[in-house]
């Protein structure tokens, strides 16, 4: 297993497939974005991945951008899904074009996804989302969940004043088609503190009521220490943002942008390490050795 400077193992990554995206959520931080430069190839992405698990990472989760915009997705998951070592490949999406794909990924090797879904009202959802419909994104979601995706993780960012009253109406979807509730604190990562400022809650108050009603609360030790709460119904997450102290203690990944650079931490700017060179010219040597660095300049952020 290796181990950054602070003896946190990495046994995680998440790989930027794309920056492209066919929504514009108002609070989307845009992970792994670096606009103007090439996505990297199937091959790249597959050289990363057994460079990765070759040091004990077990997990690689698929991010955007939007993934199901790439329409090798497929192929990719395919690609990586076998490799030695690996014990699962997961996605995030918006799920708009979950339903056409939920099959054939999963037939591919893809475990599980996490779709995000910040409220049920359809007026509310285009306009959080720069005009998206929401029915595709319900058909997808109850596509996964009948397939066999497991689990199905419903993300809900918390956002103030448009759908902190819709929370037993998102745990009510969630137990009635399958699916698990991950509640998310608004990240203050690349928006605007006057966005951050209006819509922000912390997350302190719904913890109180979901322990109140909870069954068992424990926490995800592969995961940040995250609270769960196992309801009657269903189980809810609440993911408080990457910047607290828990979430960087117990920080087990290491991100990879669509370019081919790896990025020690989503909340430091300037850090990266250009891998896409060593990609392209296939100099795996260069690529351990970026990689290794990457892994070098991992530090807590809450500690910064």
């Amino acid at each position: 297993m290796l181990l950054d400077l602070y003896n946190r193992p990495i046994y995680n990554i998440r790989i930027s497939v794309t920056s492209k995206c066919n929504l514009k959520c108002f609070y989307c931080h845009g992970e792994g974005f670096s606009k103007g430069q090439d996505e990297l190839t199937l091959e790249e992405i597959k050289a990363i991945v057994d460079l990765a698990s070759s040091y004990g990472v077990k997990t690689v989760k698929l991010t955007g951008g939007e993934p199901l915009c790439r329409n090798d997705i497929v192929e990719i998951v395919n690609s990586i899904s076998s490799t030695p070592g690996l014990k699962e490949v997961s996605l995030v999406t918006n799920g708009h074009f979950l339903k056409n794909y939920a099959s054939s990924l999963k037939a591919a090797g893809l475990k599980r996804v996490n779709v995000s879904l910040p409220t049920l009202d359809g007026l509310k959802y285009s306009n959080i989302t720069g005009g998206g419909n929401i029915e595709p994104v319900l058909d997808g979601i109850k596509e996964a969940c009948d397939i066999g995706l497991n689990p199905v993780k419903i993300n809900m960012v918390l956002l103030k004043g448009i759908n902190e009253n819709e929370i037993d109406d998102m745990i009510s979807y969630s137990a009635k088609v399958g699916a698990i509730l991950q509640i998310i604190e608004l990240e203050p990562v690349r928006i605007v503190q006057k966005l951050y400022d209006e819509y922000h809650k912390p997350l302190d108050e719904l913890e109180r009521m979901l322990s109140k009603r909870a069954k068992n609360v424990y926490y995800r030790d592969d995961m940040h220490k995250r609270k769960i709460f196992e309801l009657d119904s269903t189980k809810v997450e609440v993911v408080h943002p990457i910047e607290n102290t828990e979430f960087c203690a117990n920080c087990n990944r290491l991100r990879i942008t669509y370019s081919g650079a790896f990025k020690p931490c989503l909340m430091v700017s300037g850090n990266e390490v250009d891998a896409k060179l060593y990609l392209k010219s296939k100099d795996y040597d260069g690529l351990r050795n970026a990689f290794l660095k990457a892994v070098v300049l991992r530090k807590p952020y809450c500690t910064s």
